[in-house]
């Protein structure tokens, strides 16, 4: 007796109508014969599922093609206002939300001043509602909702359970925040959202291994094996900060010094924070004091032979840390995000390889971000547009 599977068809035709949404995403607008053809579809079928996609409000028609003989062919496209998302990148001194449609394209993009802290419900829920309203989307037409903030997020709930930058992120902050907002919110660390823009739109495009490291005030990094970030089973995979170098406090020596934090005294952090480095420019008369870490490098870049040896000792004390990282994952290529990372653009690159090749017997390719914009929003808008497309493109949205 042959067993009878009612539900195959179902299946067979969810697995059609999202291989041509995908299809229209990527590629779009296209016609019904296009669709049928670059998907393996009849002509039938493919009519099929456009009439199904039309019906849920997924795609349009947008245009015609002129072909040969007969009436001109209908051009179909995803219907961009079906769902949108919001992709936030919060810090101590500035939060900045984009709202996309389910395209991608972003629709608006705004920048507040948190004022100092206070409550971070409040603060993020005041952030999307104008960034809405400045879109002139609604808040109910939000699907998604990622929000990219520094330190060490716990997988298991959700939370920022680790961040010197912002102390008013507790325990429970997730779930207000989903409940204050009404749906779906992800609180992802800052550096994998860069790495996941890095992959998608910048000089890691397409790369299924790599490392992103982050220079900026604090030192971070991103780390993606086979297509995925890996993020450790504590959330805690790249916190390559405290990485014990030589003459350096270790952590517990650094908990015991009152009055400095952590995350600016102690492993690696304590060679190139924004602190080490701006106060190394100083010593080597390459900027100004008052000068940001950013301006210092940039400053090197074209001031001689001080700024050029200020620049290997920078690239030498990065490559304790890049060196450690290849040694253990060889990830091959290397991106240097972050204001520092992108102010030394080639020449610190370029340093950076030369001396972990001296340190090791792996010499990774080091490139300079090419991400445009801000890296951190643009990597929440993408993974927010991830999970929506998910929950939109199911048949039960």
């Amino acid at each position: 007796m042959v067993e009878r599977r009612p539900g195959v068809p179902r299946l067979l035709r969810e697995i059609n109508d999202r291989a041509a949404l995908e299809l229209l995403l990527r590629s779009g607008p296209l016609t019904r014969a296009q669709i049928g053809q670059l998907t393996g579809l009849s002509k039938v079928t493919a009519s099929q599922l456009l009439a199904r996609l039309e019906e849920r409000g997924l795609v349009a028609v947008v245009g015609e093609q002129a072909g040969g003989r007969g009436p001109n062919a209908a051009l179909y496209a995803i219907v961009p206002s079906c769902a949108y998302v919001a992709g936030l990148d919060v810090g101590p001194e500035s939060i900045t939300t984009g709202i996309a449609d389910i395209s991608g394209e972003i629709v608006a993009e705004i920048t507040v001043d948190p004022n100092g802290g206070g409550d971070p419900v409040k603060i993020v829920h005041s952030a999307v509602t104008k960034a809405c309203r400045t879109a002139k989307v609604a808040l109910s037409k939000l699907r998604s909702v990622v929000i990219g903030t520094p330190g060490v997020v716990d997988p298991r709930t959700g939370d920022v359970r680790f961040s010197f930058d912002l102390p008013g992120w507790h325990e429970g902050i997730h779930s207000a925040l989903a409940a204050s907002l009404r749906r779906r919110v992800t609180i992802e660390n800052d550096v994998n959202l860069a790495a996941i823009a890095e992959r998608e739109q910048g000089a890691a495009r397409g790369a299924d291994d790599f490392v992103l490291l982050w220079v900026g005030r604090g030192i971070g990094l991103a780390v993606i094996l086979g297509g995925r970030v890996h993020r450790g089973r504590s959330g805690s995979a790249g916190e390559i900060g405290y990485l014990p170098v030589p003459g350096v406090p270790l952590a517990e020596d650094v908990l015991a010094r009152p009055g400095r934090l952590p995350s600016l005294a102690g492993g690696l952090q304590s060679l190139v924070s924004a602190v080490a480095v701006a106060e190394l420019a100083e010593s080597y008369g390459v900027a100004a004091a008052g000068q940001s870490a950013a301006e210092c490098v940039a400053a090197a870049v074209d001031g001689g032979e001080r700024g050029a040896a200020f620049l290997d000792e920078v690239a030498g004390r990065l490559a304790l840390g890049v060196a450690s990282v290849c040694v253990v994952l060889d990830p091959g290529l290397v991106v240097l995000a972050g204001e520092v990372g992108q102010a030394g653009g080639a020449r610190l690159t370029g340093r950076v390889e030369e001396a972990v090749a001296r340190m090791c017997p792996i010499r990774p390719q080091v490139v300079v971000s090419e991400v445009p914009g801000n890296p951190v929003m643009a990597g929440a808008v993408l993974a927010a547009l991830d999970q929506a497309r998910e929950e939109v493109f199911s048949p039960k949205a």
